[in-house]
């Protein structure tokens, strides 16, 4: 099997976990809705957003559409790139960091292209798969579905500290998806071995 088969099996089994828990997600909870893991570190809390990872996003109809077609831009640029590693024989940790990254993008762009589509909408009840008054949204107007959450530090800020004196804090606050998780595994290690990955020719 070429390495471009190998990393597209990899990315279809990325996929299958990333939807399929996001399904289960949708289908089991509402907005809102968590149970613990692992104490009160590890808590799977469902969520949704309209935007990019770890809950950010570009405000109004129109900032959610060029982010819609943004991803679907960067993830064909993104393909093309790892079907050329491939050719070309790049180092494996290379070639699996983009298939992670491409994984990701591919997981939200699903969730934003289709779920409006094919699911009704969680507020104050569980979701059903294509309900019989159609989705909540149009094409490219989905939610990306969240819901791990790692409150691993909480308290409070001491008094002499300046700006957020006293104030009370979550580290990690942000929730997300495996997805997310795909692309910052990904970039982390084209960061940490660039220098192994990007070797030039002499």
């Amino acid at each position: 099997m070429s390495l471009f088969k190998k990393s597209v099996a990899l990315i279809t089994l990325l996929l299958i976990l990333d939807q399929a828990l996001k399904i289960w997600i949708k289908t089991h909870m509402m907005l809102g809705e968590e149970f613990s893991i692992f104490g009160n570190w590890f808590v799977i809390h469902f969520i949704e957003n309209n935007g990019m990872a770890f809950g950010m996003e570009l405000e109004g109809e129109w900032g959610k559409i060029l982010l819609s077609l943004f991803r679907i831009f960067a993830v064909c640029g993104i393909g093309w790139y790892l079907y050329d590693i491939c050719l070309k024989k790049a180092p494996l940790g290379l070639i699996v960091s983009i298939a992670l990254i491409f994984a990701g993008a591919m997981g939200n762009i699903i969730d934003s292209a289709f779920y409006g589509l094919v699911f009704n909408d969680s507020f104050y009840q569980v979701a059903t798969f294509l309900p019989k008054d159609g989705g909540y949204a149009s094409f490219l107007h989905g939610k990306v579905v969240d819901m791990l959450y790692f409150p691993l530090l909480e308290g409070r800020f001491p008094d002499w500290m300046p700006i957020w004196s006293g104030e009370h804090y979550i580290f990690f606050r942000p929730v997300f998806n495996i997805a997310d998780s795909y692309i910052t595994i990904g970039v982390s290690f084209i960061l940490l071995f660039q220098r192994s990955y990007f070797v030039k020719n002499k």
